[in-house]
């Protein structure tokens, strides 16, 4: 195959991390000994290390509880109404307005609070009502989440000229010898990426810069978005002199719920000078006609602000929410403290990870002396020789482990780019390739174009940090991507004899009808037509969700794999069947069928799809699923003939992932069961676990012939397979997922085998199992069946 393929050997036992006690960083960081109590009773739902704190935390019991007491015993109700219960709901209200202000630092004759949807929400409505002007600016700091960077339209539509700087040019920036007209600062407290922090105090150093009375503002206007910040650092506003003119927040990233309410803090100073909004909702204005433009806002900010009635329930939720936190933790000066001392012991134990030979295990971004960090930690992993392992492999790793964490770029562009070094073409070039946040290309060019990242709450115990950095042994300690070649196991490599081949026996072939369904065998000696886009009716249908472009997964959806196909050659149809469920018979004659052309993408590749269009097919699969969703079909996969024409945006397969077709082997799947039973502690259930070869869901199963015996991922270098007569070039390794780990027959989410695969069988750093095929030349009237045999050039 001309393709150099590496494999993972099972390392020295690595060393154990050292023990908590002996590191030297720790204090009393649990709480005087009351963390193990706070998390049984009011954490019980931490099952898992869970370390993705800056993307939600997680919401005390007593919160939960208490709520929803409150909730049983009184009525909340529209606070628009002047009844006795939207008057209880109103007072609620205004109270937390109070509640959330103390929490911040401050009080509401410095501050207004207007509840919003979301942080996001809150720094979209800043503004808008800030009081830009042509000839000034918005500036926005390189570590700006994107919901900040995303002013930059709502601003260069006004006429206003945008610019991203890095933090150290404020003062150049927000100078008096420069300024031309209003403009607006945006910045974050703390790097949702890094955990770089950021100091409150910018709003007075900006206002102390001009000479300002109550009849004027100056022309720098500052918005902090404290979203990351706040869950681990008290804001105290009142001691930052002048103070910045909006703080955005939100909820659940400081309580973990409730997850739709968020804040914008404005200073009561600046009220006077803000722009009013273009769009006033139900309950912002005091008076309006319906016939003339004319309307007068209601007189207070918090009023004026929020569109239509407020979310109350959510309201009445934070009262809860702050009672919880402070019974529990006393005061956010606490959690802080217990952030900073797990923060310092994880970059501690990451950065002490080494392989043998002295490289570093882990890459951490930032967390250095020079700057202020919170509990936020960003990172790669590399192997033994200093490459980068690709960090989707690391998160999907983690995820079978019990661990927590999140992978990606993290909504912050620049602060991506600064710490992966990636500049702008090349994020632009990757795009035009197809590249997209949260798909898996996390390696390009051997370079991560994101991170993993790791962040810690106010119930984050050292043990999550042990555990973390136990998986990171056990997975990847002298690890080496580079390490040992196939001809490392018994098979003679094809540079040695390129004319060297295997004779197999095809022992099962196996039809997916419906793209992550589950698969259909087709019956022993029954010959199956070869197309030109592979295996007939092999993937020629998706399940699609309502305007949606992805076809559904089993990943995502694990009860895809409970509906069983059958295809009834004779009468051209498709039987669907899962538990509790009449069969349902879909017609596999285009013309038979009700279609109506949408698109699709799979795999990065946009594919013509075509929905079809049937209540009863539609109600049939949304019930089995309990998902709304229908099926759509490529029509001309569905013709006859090897000849029938193919779609112009995908010809040479189907809605197969990468190739035609996927090959396995028998022994490379025993294999397998032998190393997790290796693994598997002396009576573990894990060791009587049976992997067969359906569960990596083939096309085709081989195994060998006569006493030409196949050896475990012989596979792995053939170049071609030939059956009968067709001849199938091998395009590679197949990628593997955590989908060969939801058992094919219940549907239920297991960590075999794709943990062992992982720590077994990894080709240039990801995991795989099996082959792709790609068909080769003519293919007029040739199929496949059980029983035949095969021919595979080394």
């Amino acid at each position: 195959m001309g393709i150099q393929k590496h494999f993972v050997q099972q390392p020295a036992t690595p060393p154990p991390s050292p023990p908590a006690s002996t590191n030297g960083i720790l204090s009393a960081s649990d709480y005087d000994g009351r963390l193990d109590e706070i998390r049984r009773t009011e954490y019980p739902q931490l099952k898992t290390v869970f370390l993705d704190h800056t993307g939600s935390t997680v919401c005390a019991a007593s919160h939960i509880q208490s709520f929803a007491a409150e909730l049983m015993t009184q009525v909340p109700a529209n606070p628009h109404s002047r009844h006795a219960e939207s008057q209880w709901t109103q007072a609620r209200i205004d109270h937390a307005r109070d509640r959330l202000l103390a929490f911040a630092g401050t009080s509401a004759e410095r501050y207004a609070v207007v509840f919003t949807a979301n942080a996001t929400a809150a720094i979209r409505l800043a503004a808008e009502i800030t009081p830009m002007e042509k000839n000034g600016e918005f500036c926005y700091t390189r570590e700006s989440h994107t919901s900040v960077v995303g002013v930059r339209s709502l601003a260069a539509d006004q006429g206003v000229c945008v610019r991203p700087i890095e933090f150290t040019d404020i003062g150049e920036v927000t100078a008096s010898t420069r300024c031309r007209g209003t403009s607006l600062l945006a910045y974050p407290a703390q790097c949702n990426f890094s955990g770089q922090r950021f100091p409150l105090s910018v709003g007075d150093t900006v206002s102390k810069l001009y000479e300002s009375t109550t009849d004027t503002h100056v022309p720098w206007w500052v918005l902090v978005d404290a979203a990351a910040y706040a869950a681990s650092s008290p804001l105290r506003l009142d001691a930052h002199g002048a103070g910045p003119d909006f703080v955005a927040l939100s909820m659940y990233k400081i309580f973990g719920a409730p997850t739709g309410l968020g804040a914008l803090l404005i200073r009561r100073s600046s009220v006077p000078f803000l722009r009013t909004k273009r769009y006033f909702g139900g309950g912002t204005v005091a008076g309006l006609t319906f016939d003339q433009p004319w309307q007068v806002y209601r007189s207070d900010i918090e009023a004026r602000l929020e569109d239509g009635t407020v979310n109350f329930h959510d309201i009445i939720s934070l009262h809860h929410a702050l009672d919880a936190h402070a019974n529990i933790y006393g005061s956010i000066d606490v959690v802080a403290r217990h952030a900073r001392v797990v923060t310092e012991y994880a970059v501690h134990e990451l950065r002490a990870l080494r392989h043998q030979n002295g490289r570093l295990v882990c890459e951490v971004y930032g967390h250095t002396s020079e700057s202020v960090f919170g509990p936020t930690v960003a990172f790669n992993v590399k192997d033994s020789a200093g490459k980068y392992i690709g960090y989707m492999e690391v998160e999907r790793l983690a995820a079978m482990a019990g661990i927590s964490l999140r992978a990606g770029r993290f909504c912050n562009p620049g602060a991506a780019q600064k710490w992966l070094c990636l500049s702008a073409q090349e994020l632009m070039q990757h795009a035009s390739l197809g590249y997209v946040c949260g798909d898996d290309h996390d390696l390009v060019d051997a370079k991560p174009v994101g991170a993993l990242r790791v962040s810690f709450g106010a119930m984050t115990s050292i043990h999550d940090i042990d555990q973390l950095v136990k998986f990171l042994l056990h997975q990847f300690w002298d690890y080496s991507m580079a390490g040992s070649s196939i001809s490392r196991l018994p098979i003679v490599p094809m540079e040695n004899n390129p004319s060297l081949s295997v004779q197999a026996q095809v022992d099962k072939v196996i039809i997916y009808p419906v793209k992550s369904c589950h698969g259909w065998t087709v019956p022993s000696g029954t010959s199956w037509p070869i197309t030109n886009h592979g295996l007939r009716y092999d993937r020629v249908f998706v399940l699609m969700r309502e305007h949606s472009s992805l076809p559904m997964q089993q990943k995502q959806v694990p009860n895809m794999a409970l509906i069983r196909p059958r295809i009834d050659m004779d009468q051209s149809t498709l039987v669907l069947e899962a538990p509790g469920h009449e069969p349902l018979e879909i017609s596999l004659r285009p013309d038979a069928l009700q279609l109506e052309t949408t698109e699709t993408q799979v795999c990065s590749t946009r594919v013509r799809a075509v929905r079809v269009r049937s209540d009863k097919i539609s109600l049939w699969l949304s019930s089995v699923l309990s998902v709304s969703c229908y099926l759509a079909c490529e029509p001309r996969l569905l013709e006859s003939g090897a000849n029938s024409p193919h779609s112009s945006c995908h010809p040479d397969k189907s809605f197969a992932n990468k190739a035609q077709i996927l090959m396995v082997t028998q022994e490379s799947s025993r294999k397998v069961e032998q190393w997790i039973a290796e693994d598997s502690a002396p009576g573990d259930a894990v060791a009587r676990i049976r992997v067969g070869p359906m569960q990596y869901r083939p096309n085709i199963i081989v195994k060998s012939l006569g006493t030409d015996m196949i050896k475990p991922f012989e596979e792995l270098e053939w170049s071609s397979v030939r059956v009968d007569g067709s001849t199938f070039a091998v395009a590679g390794p197949c990628r593997r997922c955590q989908m060969i780990s939801i058992d094919q027959e219940s549907a239920k989410k297991l960590k075999e085998p794709y943990a062992t695969l992982a720590r077994r069988m990894r080709v240039d750093g990801k995991v795989v199992f099996g082959i792709y095929l790609n068909a080769t030349g003519s293919l007029l009237s040739t199929s496949i069946k059980p029983g035949a045999t095969i021919n595979a050039a080394l």
